[in-house]
């Protein structure tokens, strides 16, 4: 079994209100026992919608995960369209019944049983997983040798029934190759000059090791994914035609193991017994935000502040009023100003400082939108850039600064 198919069942996906990250997390959940997703449907919640997909993905996939549409009302049709399709009746189950009863009782809401006990209905052909985390069971059933899950839709239930129960289940039944996954990330190269700087080296992959350009940002992560039998030749092969690659993007590589930039700046702090601090006006906290995701973070990360006004960057920070006044709040000086008042207040080796017009209107000192200054101070020495991205929305603004900072951090501490 190979190919998998998702379908995410639900209005709310369809109409925006809901972003699908279930879809994402279980895609990579797959990928990593070999088994790939070719589709991803999003569809209604109506009998008919259902059943039409559940066609479509059994024609071209081994494997069927739905999520959403599972609720403790009568009128459930995600229930109902499975019961049709796969030719069976709901019935009340008492293993499942008693394990809500159990949920129920130790969250001191037994009161609510009665009206949740349809959760324990479930087709009788159905193997349930029972759902730790929610009232909603997992059920999964069966066609000619090919699987059909069926999951809530809340993430924070379907994560765990992935990785703690479906996942070894899927492992067990079925002989899954071993997949081995490295990341090679790449910055200060255009993806397209990159791809023909290494076409000659990715051509010479063997078959069993496939390459991806994964750009973010502005950094560019190569993705080796190994596929075999032998899990320790797998990554002997790998690590072979990394050291191969390495020489044709030497200078623009930082680091070749994790994914996240953030990941990858913990490691270098931690190695280096650096702390870092921040202090944010355009980014909101997001710098401190994807910093401190990290766990063990608390190491070197000292603290942050977001001195969204300008007087708070005066009083706070120590920016100086007439630095302001000359160069506006937006500026290369303000920013400077801003790192060092920072990591002076927080006593930290290195300072981090933004300062710019998120959108979607203009700042108050009248710079364009997607005009930011940011400052990377290492202890004495500091850096100020300046980036205008006046195409991206103020949430992506947020990111793509704060990803790009640490990205710039990483390499400087690279090179220093």
């Amino acid at each position: 079994m190979e190919k998998a198919v998702l379908i995410t069942i639900g209005d709310e996906i369809l109409s925006g209100n809901t972003v699908d990250t279930n879809s994402n997390f279980i895609a990579t959940e797959l990928k990593n026992i070999g088994i790939k997703v070719t589709q991803i449907l999003t569809i209604s919640d109506e009998i008919e919608t259902i059943k039409e997909a559940l066609n479509v993905a059994f024609e071209t996939g081994d494997l069927v995960i739905t999520t959403g549409g599972l609720g403790p009302t009568r009128d459930d049709k995600t229930k109902k369209a499975l019961a049709e399709y796969f030719n069976d009746e709901i019935a009340l189950d008492e293993v499942t019944f008693n394990h809500l009863k159990g949920y129920m009782e130790r969250r001191g809401r037994a009161d609510i049983l009665e009206r949740n006990k349809e959760q324990a209905f479930v087709p009788t052909k159905s193997i349930v997983f029972q759902n730790h985390y929610g009232t909603a069971p997992c059920m999964m059933m069966e066609l000619d040798e090919k699987l059909c899950y069926s999951l809530p839709g809340v993430p924070y239930e379907v994560k765990p029934l992935i990785k703690d129960q479906i996942i070894p289940y899927l492992q067990q039944r079925f002989s899954l190759h071993y997949i081995h996954t490295r990341i090679v990330s790449v910055v200060g190269i255009p993806e397209s000059i990159l791809a023909d700087t290494i076409e000659d080296w990715e051509l010479a992959l063997p078959e069993n090791i496939a390459l991806s350009y994964l750009p973010v940002g502005t950094r560019v992560k190569l993705r080796l994914t190994a596929s075999g039998e032998n899990e320790e030749q797998l990554k002997q092969r790998t690590e072979e035609e990394i050291q191969k690659l390495l020489p044709l993007v030497e200078g623009h590589v930082i680091a070749v193991s994790e994914d996240k930039i953030e990941n990858i700046l913990a490691e270098m702090l931690t190695e280096r017994n650096l702390t870092i601090s921040t202090a944010e006006s355009c980014t909101g906290g997001e710098l401190a935000k994807m910093i401190t995701s990290v766990s063990g973070s608390s190491k070197y990360f000292l603290g942050g502040i977001v001195p969204y006004a300008t007087e708070k960057k005066i009083k706070i920070l120590n920016v100086s009023k007439e630095t302001v006044d000359q160069f506006t709040v937006v500026s290369e000086e303000v920013a400077q100003e801003m790192a060092k008042g920072c990591q002076k207040l927080f006593e930290t080796h290195i300072s981090l400082s933004t300062t710019g017009v998120a959108g979607p209107g203009k700042g108050e000192d009248g710079k364009d939108i997607g005009t930011v200054y940011y400052t990377i101070r290492i202890n004495d020495k500091a850096e100020t850039f300046k980036l205008y991205m006046p195409h991206l929305e103020r949430v992506d603004f947020m990111n793509f600064v704060s990803q790009k900072v640490i990205q710039d951090l990483v390499s400087l501490l690279i090179n220093s």
